[in-house]
């Protein structure tokens, strides 16, 4: 007689092609074919970064040669006008969209992927950030910006969330040995992503256009469907452990830990805690002065430097020429684009570097040295050096994105592996509010210093210290972060109760076969499918940051 498991389906069914039973990894699976898995999905989403790419090209859809502005239109009728261009502060508003989206479907499913397992999670992913950007087309096409921000911002926005949260759980119970390694390898993608799609973006572009047409809904349907392919071949390759699974030969450190607990955490418990509000408030700090400099990295190089840029070191930014002023922007997006690639490869080499001195050291690193770097960096900006305040925020920056990668083997060693992954996603309301920080700490000093007749050079000098300020809380913050009381982790026979069902999760656990893998024929050709368009993305990027030298 059949009977009803808690997935919602008869015992002894065929699981379906998207359930997590169908994905359980075999004898002789190789787990380092999971980090390129993810980065396949990462790397799409990732473009969320670089969409400001988009937004020229439409401020003047309407006009084609120059923006039609209708200079009293409200924002209502932004939303539905065809007769003219849009303002690019208003595209902008698809930034706000995306991280808020991303942040709130990451809480509010990040319960389901658990019960779901990654693959489904991830096709789903795949089909709003796919489908919104298609959805976006037919808004670009028929020139409505409320489609464009329901369809990409939206819809694509709740795709970043479930694609972001796709493989942490996975990746941390596939490298219990390696937690921060591994998590920093998957999100290192999603850094990573704008260095390959903003250019691929300005090709597809410039292929399309014509002298009627921009070629930017053009652009949005072919990259929806590359993403589309590379998304879903991410999802179909995700494998989960078997239950209780550990690495052949592996068993853990004989000293324990006290940071890392072998417990676990039920999600509805988590935010209970003191500490995952600790950890929360580190994140949301640590981001807060990252996303602000992200924001007005341009245009602080060029208000800080100004002439000293094209070898006129005499001329600050306000005596400077239309055709010059255009000049030190193409050198200014070149420092962007070289702060993108510090982001990316501080996501692995920070998250790496946790696997041996701890996740909590690793923030008290991030705190210190920012605090240094942005106290610092008003003085590096008067002595004019271009080389050590380049070097100062790319350092400030490889932490941004380090502890995006670290904070998933944080929440591990904390809370257990169990719910990882929800817990994770309900910690990234921590980032869709630093993007709300950020942004207005420094834009709003930076105009209200322009407004006091601050010298341009000197803008950003307060701001840099208020930055500083922030980490000093997050320093503090992190301090606070203590092992969890016994009371808070759940009973054995309620872990092994979630467990996959079977004769397996009855075992005492083990390699079943799999060992810790190698860089066989097939795991090399999949880190070549991920890896080429990596390394092109980076090389576009240092060729046009070499530029600020």
């Amino acid at each position: 007689m059949t009977t009803l498991e808690g997935t919602g389906r008869l015992s002894g069914a065929r699981p379906g092609l998207l359930d997590r039973e169908r994905i359980i990894a075999a004898a002789g699976y190789n787990r380092w074919l999971v980090p390129p898995a993810a980065l396949c999905i990462h790397l799409c989403i990732g473009m969320a970064y670089g969409f400001s790419v988009f937004w020229l090209p439409l401020s003047r859809a309407v006009g084609l040669s120059a923006p039609q502005v209708c200079s009293d239109m409200t924002i209502f009728q932004e939303l539905v006008t065809t007769t003219c261009d849009w303002r690019v502060a208003s595209m902008g508003w698809m930034y706000t969209l995306f991280f808020v989206l991303l942040g709130a479907s990451a809480a509010i499913w990040g319960g389901w992927l658990e019960r779901a397992g990654p693959r489904k999670a991830g096709f789903v992913s795949a089909i709003c950030w796919s489908g919104g950007l298609v959805l976006g087309a037919i808004g670009i096409y028929t020139h409505q910006l409320w489609l464009l921000w329901l369809g990409s911002g939206v819809i694509g926005g709740i795709g970043l969330g479930l694609g972001y949260i796709s493989p942490v759980s996975t990746l941390v119970k596939w490298f219990p040995d390696r937690r921060g390694m591994a998590t920093g390898m998957a999100i290192m993608g999603f850094g990573g992503g704008a260095m390959i799609g903003a250019p691929l973006a300005n090709m597809l572009m410039n292929y399309f256009k014509t002298p009627t047409d921009v070629g930017v809904w053009q652009t949005f349907l072919v990259m929806g469907l590359i993403y589309f392919v590379f998304m879903t071949i991410g999802a179909f390759a995700y494998r989960i452990t078997p239950p209780n699974w550990r690495p052949e030969g592996w068993t853990p450190p004989a000293k324990a830990n006290t940071m890392i607990t072998e417990h676990h955490v039920h999600l509805k418990d988590a935010h209970k805690t003191k500490q995952f509000w600790l950890i929360w408030t580190v994140l949301c700090l640590n981001v807060s002065a990252g996303i602000g400099v992200i924001g007005m990295a341009s245009p602080m190089l060029q208000e800080i430097f100004a002439g000293k840029l094209i070898g006129l070191p005499d001329l600050s930014f306000n005596q400077l020429s239309a055709e010059q002023k255009t000049m030190i922007a193409g050198i200014a997006a070149g420092f962007a684009g070289l702060l993108s690639l510090f982001n990316i490869v501080g996501r692995f080499f920070w998250a790496s570097l946790s696997d041996h001195i701890g996740r909590k050291n690793t923030y008290y690193v991030f705190f210190l040295l920012g605090i240094l770097l942005y106290a610092l960096a008003p003085t590096l900006a008067a002595m004019g050096s271009k080389v050590l305040f380049v070097v100062a925020f790319g350092i400030i920056l490889s932490m941004y994105g380090g502890g995006f990668a670290t904070v998933p083997a944080y929440l591990a060693d904390i809370f257990g592996t169990q719910f990882v992954g929800a817990i994770h996603g309900r910690l990234l309301t921590a980032w869709a509010t630093a993007g709300i920080i950020g942004p207005v700490v420094v834009n709003y000093i930076r105009e209200a210093q322009i407004a006091a007749g601050v010298p341009r050079a000197q803008v950003y000098d307060f701001t840099m210290y208020i930055l500083a300020g922030m980490l000093v809380v997050g320093l503090i913050c992190n301090a606070l972060v203590k092992p969890l009381a016994d009371k808070w982790f759940m009973k054995p026979a309620d872990v092994a109760a979630l467990q996959a069902k079977g004769a397996a999760a009855s075992s005492g656990g083990g390699s079943y076969g799999i060992g810790k893998g190698g860089l066989d024929a097939r795991t090399a050709a999949f880190w070549a499918f991920v890896g080429i368009p990596l390394a092109w993305g980076m090389w576009v990027t240092l060729q046009n940051a070499l530029r600020i030298f």
